[in-house]
């Protein structure tokens, strides 16, 4: 392993840390537009589901919203069904593909959220809620990718800031805890990958926790721009990465 992998690593993990303590979510994506480019996709998914998981461990110490129960078991019991179904799929995925048909759908719908001068709210049962986790688990599954969907969702739903918040960070670390000894006890997490581990926990944690102290004092309008415009940044930077990818390949 090379000084410059180490240097790619810490970059992407400051940012995407301060992000995630920001918002809640968006480790993975905001990691992933700069390591996709560099770092192949197996270490890659292993970096973002532990990076994630180190963020969502703090955030639950430094915010605490507390989570109502009955609001977040669908969401919880979905996921962790569907983090087994996405472990399965990886070594099979044409990782590209997925990149550009999840960038699509930020792309085109989060914009669209965010110039709505007011969002249709969505009214759902704890059926749709769990199906959206599902979706989230098999996300978690491929890459630990667990918050995209369910934040979309909750932000559909017109849920608050706090009561939002609680559930994507409650939600996400259920399900990566889960994925990270699913990782581990399949061989995709290696002793080989701890040097790099060693520079990625470190480099997160102060960002993380700066972002955490900057979201206690944002409003529900900041905070949902926020959201959707790091929704649609992270589905450009999946498109270039995928599209990058497709064209070396031709």
């Amino acid at each position: 392993m090379t000084s410059s992998l180490f240097i790619i690593v810490a970059a992407g993990a400051v940012v995407a840390g301060f992000v995630q303590g920001l918002s809640g979510f968006a480790f993975g994506l905001v990691a992933m537009s700069l390591w996709a480019w560099f770092i192949e996709p197996r270490l890659a998914a292993a970096m973002v589901v532990l990076g994630s998981f180190a963020g969502q461990l703090l955030a639950v110490f430094s915010v605490r919203r507390g989570f109502n129960l009955r609001l977040l078991l669908p969401f919880l019991i979905g996921g962790l069904a569907g983090v087994p179904v996405g472990t399965l799929l990886l070594p099979y995925l044409d990782i590209d593909l997925f990149k550009l048909l999840l960038g699509l759908l930020l792309v085109l719908w989060c914009p669209a959220m965010l110039m709505s001068s007011q969002l249709p709210r969505v009214h759902a049962g704890p059926a749709a809620d769990g199906a959206v986790g599902f979706l989230g688990g098999i996300l978690g599954g491929i890459g630990g990718y667990t918050g995209a969907i369910p934040t979309l969702w909750c932000t559909l739903r017109g849920l608050e800031k706090d009561t939002q918040r609680a559930i994507i960070q409650n939600f996400n670390l259920g399900i990566l805890s889960v994925t990270l000894l699913v990782y581990i006890a399949t061989g995709l997490i290696t002793v080989q990958m701890l040097p790099v581990f060693a520079v990625l926990i470190p480099a997160m944690l102060i960002p993380a926790f700066l972002g955490t102290r900057l979201y206690i004092g944002i409003s529900e309008a900041t905070f949902r721009r926020i959201v959707l415009g790091l929704l649609t940044a992270s589905g450009v930077a999946l498109l270039a990465s995928a599209l990058s990818h497709y064209l070396s390949r031709g």
